[in-house]
């Protein structure tokens, strides 16, 4: 059972987190909610927007990230059939 302490410091992990532009590898991983591997084969195929600074550690930028997971969007139903008429 967590003490109120520890949940609080879980809380300010999570503020200090969702308030951070650039995300490490594993802070990446979990924004979006994926393996490491896959995040890894991802950049591997340059299919992510990635940065690699020192030419080994990667980085990324949430703002690309999310204009990355926002790609491709499925049509409503109501939006396909607007177009439609």
């Amino acid at each position: 059972m967590e003490t109120s302490i520890e949940k609080r410091v879980a809380e300010l992990e999570n503020l200090v987190f969702l308030s951070k532009n650039v995300l490490s590898f594993d802070e990446a991983s979990k924004f979006l909610n994926l393996s490491k591997s896959y995040l890894y084969k991802l950049t591997s195929g340059n299919l992510i927007p990635h940065y690699k600074p020192q030419g080994k550690m990667l980085y990324f930028e949430k703002a690309e990230l999310e204009a990355w997971l926002r790609q491709n969007p499925v049509k409503t139903q109501a939006q396909i059939e607007q177009e439609a008429q």
